[in-house]
Order: structure tokens, then sequence, then C-alpha cells
């Protein structure tokens, strides 16, 4: 699949006498099947924000019937899928990210999880009866959600919350304001002729919602910044999820969880495509820290609603920090 032209060097950021970066092993895997599985989810967030989970209790069926319906839509002309955009925010676009100038070697989908809407926006591309691809991901996104909160809700049981769904509630909230992205990255063979560069296909950021959970294909091309600033490539693996801290729930921990900064190289020779889900809460959701986190300590951050936060990042670059905007400043 090939979706643009020959990439201009001077367009798109390249990361400089870079040198390949092994897969990284220490990555915590968190069987969700296990009675102590909450208290690996709980160290994990703390160390990496970044976890692998399995047994995670989404059916294959459904995670191959989207990837299908994906690569489908990704195939077609460039002038079919340009009928689903520009992202407004919700569309088809293509290497431009966001309305900042960021551009990454990749095309995606950015859709809220109303179905109705969905239907509506892409019946212009699969004729009157875009239905295959509404049903696909409507059950995968469902599928997904529910994990995603039961995740919320482990974490809330390794914290010894009293109040066990103080996080999922946000996402099961009929006003969340949850998004779906599918992202391709095609192959680039070009970048092999540029003295071992590599090419970003999506620049370093933080998720500003609640937690991420992220399948993709069997390509590698994932990598998460540990807390010393390096940087560690993600061994792929198309059965089980990824899941990320957001930025919200840093600030509900009151900074015990971290939000992970991560990134996306381009694959010389392999399509990488990439299906996220990120749970937000509704837009006048308060985000503050959690009182029964704090026990006597001072708050990180200002209270603000995810509406402020998320216009906030909106208007950020992809590498900005946007919590820093949010930080109490310690009084000298």
């Amino acid at each position: 699949m090939v979706f643009m032209s020959k990439p201009a060097p001077e367009q798109f950021s390249f990361l400089r006498n870079s040198k390949p970066t092994p897969f990284f092993s220490g990555i915590p895997l968190i069987d969700l099947s296990k009675p102590d599985s909450m208290h690996q989810l709980v160290k994990a967030c703390e160390e990496f924000g970044f976890f692998k989970v399995i047994n995670h209790g989404v059916p294959m069926e459904f995670i191959s019937k989207l990837e299908s319906e994906t690569v489908n839509f990704f195939s077609l002309p460039l002038s079919e899928k340009e009928k689903v955009g520009p992202p407004s925010p919700f569309g088809y676009g293509n290497k431009s990210i966001g309305q900042n100038g960021d551009v990454g070697w990749v095309e995606y989908l950015l859709l809220n999880t109303d179905q109705e809407s969905i239907s509506q926006r892409f019946s212009s591309v699969f004729g009157d009866n875009p239905e295959k691809f509404r049903c696909a991901l409507n059950d995968y996104v469902s599928a997904v959600k529910r994990m995603a909160c039961e995740i919320l809700e482990m974490m809330a049981d390794g914290l010894k919350l009293q109040q066990r769904n103080v996080f999922s509630k946000l996402l099961m909230d009929e006003q969340s304001d949850s998004v779906f992205r599918l992202n391709h990255y095609p192959p680039c063979p070009e970048i092999e002729s540029l003295n071992g560069q590599n090419m970003i296909g999506f620049g370093e950021h933080t998720d500003p919602q609640i937690i991420s959970v992220l399948r993709s294909n069997n390509t590698s091309g994932l990598q998460i910044s540990l807390g010393d600033g390096s940087w560690i490539s993600v061994p792929p693996d198309q059965n089980s999820f990824f899941v990320n801290v957001g930025d919200s729930l840093q600030v509900m921990t009151n900074g015990r969880f971290k939000s992970v900064r991560h990134r996306v190289l381009t694959n010389s020779m392999k399509a990488r495509v990439s299906m996220i889900y990120f749970g937000g809460p509704p837009l006048s959701e308060k985000i503050a820290p959690l009182p029964s986190l704090m026990k006597g300590k001072e708050s990180l951050y200002k209270e603000f609603t995810w509406f402020e936060y998320k216009r906030s990042a909106y208007n950020s670059r992809l590498a900005d920090n946007r919590l820093v905007l949010f930080e109490r400043i310690a009084a000298s």
C-alpha cells in the first residue's frame, strides 16, 4: 500500500546519526487473569507508564475483522480516502498531524465513538451501506472499552481506593469524550539510502486522555522514553495490547503514575497498522489529584476541566509538555 509520493527530506523529521535501537525486554507483561495483577499494574504505571496485557478477553475475531477493514480502507485511492477528510478534528488525515505544523510519515482516521456519526461519515466511501466497517468498529471498540475499564478498576484496587470505579466511571459515562484512531504507516524503502537515519512516522508525545489501549500488526516502530530520557524499541506483538498512562491519569494520581512519552519510527520494508482507543472523561469533568491519594502531600496540579485541557493540547505541538501549564508552582 502506497499513499504518498517520495518523501522530501525537508518536509519530514529525521533522527540524525541514529543507530538501531535493540528491542527492550523489560516492558512489564500483565496477565489480566492473575489475581496479583493489580499490584503489577500499579508498579508498571509508576515505573514506565506503559505495559503489555495478555488474557485480555478481546476476541481475536474482532481484532482481525477491524484490521481487515482498516487495510481495505487505506488501500483505496487517495481521492476516495480524502472524501472522509480533512480531519476537523475527525476524519481522514494524510501526513499533517494536528493544526500546528507537525508532520509524519502516516495516514490516519480519527473517529469519535458515536456510531451514527461514523455511519454518516463513511457512506461517501463505502456507498450507502458502510455497515460492515461500522459493525467491525463497534465490536472492537466495545470490547476494548470493557478491557480498559477493567484495567482501571484493577488500578484502583491496587491503589487501595475505596471507590473502585473512580477512573472507569469516566469512560462509562454517556458523555465520555473517548476517541478512536486508526494509523497506517506505509513502508518507506527510500530511508535505506539516508545513511542509517530513521524517519519519524509519528513524533514524540504523551496522550492527554486517561488511558490509551493500542494494538498493532506485527511490525516494529513504536518506541517509548524511559525516565532518563533514553528511547527503547517495543517488540511488536499482534496478539496482545499495549496500554499507556495518559496525562489525565497522571494528574489524578498526583504524579504517582507516569504519562509515557512515545513515538513511531518508519519501517523501510513493512507497513504498520495500529488501532488505538483513547479513553477520555466527559468534557465538563474536573481533573485534579484524588484526595485519597494525597495523604498530606501538596497537590502538584491545578484543577482543570477536560475541555480546558483538551483545548490546550489541541493548540500545542506534539512534543510540547502540555501539563507544565497546569502545574502548581511551589512557593519560593
